[in-house]
């Protein structure tokens, strides 16, 4: 039989993909990917491949492995006696072959650092956001739920695909927040989703007053404490460890890939809500499990920072020595509560720029931050000094960037 070809208008399938490309390249915000390797043992120290004369020696300065527990000689131990032990991969989901004694262990120690009930493993923080919220929320007709209009892409893709109606309340304006609440049917489900660390603007949420709102009109809390925990607490527990509101919350959500220094996402609650996130979660239940290899690392850096302060203290030091050198040198640095350091540009192009410079001419790698990750206009570079960060590090880049600011005409702090 032969098939004929349909007549009329064809679709030019490579000229769209195409455009697709020309547009982020136009508007100054397609992203290019470094080709790095961290030197084990030495972060910051990395080496660069950019050209054809072999790596070259950069210092890291955007990594979200804050603390540097992915190098950690507890971390690579524990996971090169997992990689021996049992081998490479899970096996499979954790209903089929993945569970091991390693998520077992890592749910438990989890758990017990936010003083829940149970935790729930999750191959990244994204999924266990988007899992999660959209699982809920399906769960409870009617549901509807308030989202910080700063959440992170992960929330808003759960609560997208939840189906259930959204409120947007302006980020931390708890009185918009408690308008919308207000406004709502008292017999409908509620939901109050956001993030104890907003990590662009590194800004913090009044996490007990929105519980106190939730109190007052019944409505569950979604806390995604991903840019804080390990940070934050006298255990790492976060922000809600620190603040003493962990009991307050219902459902908080974390990642293993940041402080943690190795990969995966959480969440710890109720056995009962956990159990159904579980049973019900599709992100959850038809994927492989994270490899036991990662989830040894996890486990040791999970327990050494909940007895180690060490790496959370030495953190905050970089931290406020960093801003102290910006603010000093006259550069737009974000005014910031935590372990964040963001440079305000305002321009895509002109961020791009500075980081080429940066990294062609002083070795510095720190990428540009642009729509949609933040507000256009507010494009910025991100900065996240850890405790291996010294004042020789800090002296040289604050240097490089006070020059590359002068050379661009950019700019400066008022």
């Amino acid at each position: 039989m032969t098939i004929e070809a349909a007549t009329g208008p064809r679709v030019d399938y490579s000229r769209v993909f195409s455009q697709a490309i020309d547009r982020l390249h136009a508007e100054g915000r397609y992203r290019v990917f470094i080709d790095i390797l961290r030197n084990k043992g030495a972060f910051p120290n990395a080496r660069c491949f950019a050209g054809h004369n072999g790596p070259k020696p950069i210092t890291v300065w955007c990594s979200n492995d804050y603390l540097a527990m992915g190098q950690h000689p507890k971390v690579i131990a524990a996971m090169e006696e997992a990689l021996h032990d049992v081998g490479a991969g899970s096996g499979g989901t954790r209903n089929i072959g993945g569970n091991t004694h390693y998520h077992v262990d890592l749910e438990a120690e989890l758990a017990d650092l936010h003083g829940k009930d149970a935790a729930l493993l999750f191959t990244s923080g994204y999924v266990s956001n988007e899992a999660t919220l959209a699982t809920l929320a399906k769960v409870l007709p009617g549901c509807v739920i308030f989202s910080d209009e700063l959440n992170h892409a992960s929330m808003i893709a759960g609560i997208r695909n939840s189906g259930c109606e959204k409120r947007v309340w302006r980020h931390n304006d708890l009185a918009h927040l408690e308008e919308l609440l207000a406004a709502e049917d008292p017999a409908v489900p509620k939901l109050i989703a956001f993030e104890s660390v907003y990590s662009m603007d590194g800004d913090v949420a009044s996490i007990a007053a929105i519980c106190d709102l939730a109190d007052q009109y019944n409505a569950l809390t979604y806390c995604d404490e991903v840019h804080a925990v390990g940070m934050y607490g006298p255990r790492g527990g976060g922000i809600s460890e620190r603040d003493e509101v962990a009991d307050r919350i219902t459902i908080l959500e974390g990642t293993l890939g940041k402080a943690f220094g190795v990969m995966g996402g959480y969440i710890a609650a109720d056995r009962t809500i956990v159990d159904v996130i579980r049973s019900y979660a599709p992100g959850f239940i038809f994927t492989t499990s994270l490899s036991p290899v990662l989830v040894a690392g996890v486990l040791a850096s999970v327990r050494h920072l909940k007895a180690s302060s060490v790496e959370r203290d030495g953190q905050q030091v970089a931290a406020a020595r960093l801003k102290s050198m910006f603010t000093e040198a006259g550069l737009p640095v974000m005014d910031t509560v935590t372990h964040i350091v963001p440079l305000m540009v305002g321009d895509p192009v002109k961020a791009k720029k500075i980081s080429d410079i940066l990294l062609a001419e002083y070795g510095v790698y720190v990428q540009p931050i642009n729509y949609p990750t933040v507000p256009r206009g507010t494009e910025r570079l991100r900065f996240t000094p850890g405790p291996a960060h010294d004042e020789a590090m800090m002296r040289e880049l604050t240097d490089a960037l006070a020059e590359i600011w002068s050379r661009l005409e950019l700019k400066k702090a008022a």
